[in-house]
């Protein structure tokens, strides 16, 4: 290394690796690393300018430094690539997720309906001929004949509307209309589709009811909604 100085070589051997690297982009046809080439071999010392003996490793270090910067470059298109992967991923189980709570909730909804109608179906087959016959009956009687005729999830609603209708009098005649009995039907004749003894029979009366609402809204519940929102049902 006669008449070099360290300084001198350390800034000779970082000239010659980009001289080396441009070099190497001249092999491979690259525009950009050719001028770059150019600039270095008239403004800046060559490899030829290095001792014969450093020019191997200077040649070393050109080549690990392209690795490396090749290296890190293929790094970050992996890491792109895995974050995209990832949020696709991410999004098609969000959109599974959803679609499966959608078809449980369906399928849910379906089950009510159809256990709701099983119950319906049910009460309106009821028979009601076994229900004592009296001539006169307290409201607890009624009541337990209603538990007896209204599905049991269906009756808090069924006996919350014949609260506001009748209070439980099976022989309540509304003076202005006319509506009688413990859901005011009008006419009260109505109720005769269900048994002649419509005026003096809560039995009669409550099968006649549940059928109502049944019928007209689906149940007691949605019955029981209705007249929430409009005072009448």
């Amino acid at each position: 290394m006669s008449r070099i100085s360290v300084r001198g070589f350390a800034v000779a051997s970082a000239t010659a690796v980009t001289a080396v690297g441009s070099v190497v982009g001249v092999a491979s046809g690259s525009t950009a690393q050719n001028n770059d080439a150019e600039a270095t071999a008239s403004g800046t010392t060559l490899l030829a300018d290095i001792p014969a003996g450093q020019q191997a490793q200077v040649q070393t270090a050109s080549l690990t430094q392209q690795a490396d910067v090749q290296a890190i470059a293929a790094d970050a298109s992996a890491k792109k690539d895995a974050e995209e992967a990832a949020r696709k991923a991410a999004a098609e189980t969000a959109i599974a997720k959803k679609e499966a709570a959608e078809k449980a909730a369906k399928a849910a909804k379906e089950a009510k309906e159809r256990a709701e109608a099983k119950d319906a179906a049910a009460s309106r087959s009821k028979d009601i001929s076994n229900i004592p016959v009296s001539s006169s009956y307290t409201i607890a009687q009624i009541q337990a004949m209603a538990r007896q005729i209204v599905p049991s999830g269906q009756f808090q609603c069924f006996s919350n509307i014949v609260d506001h209708e009748s209070d439980w009098n099976y022989k309540a005649v509304n003076p202005s209309s006319g509506a009688y009995g413990m859901f005011q039907a009008l006419p009260g004749s109505k109720m005769s589709s269900v048994g002649a003894d419509w005026q003096t029979n809560p039995a009669t009366q409550i099968k006649w009811g549940l059928n109502y609402m049944n019928d007209r809204y689906g149940s007691p519940c949605d019955a029981w909604s209705f007249w929430q929102a409009n005072s009448w049902y």
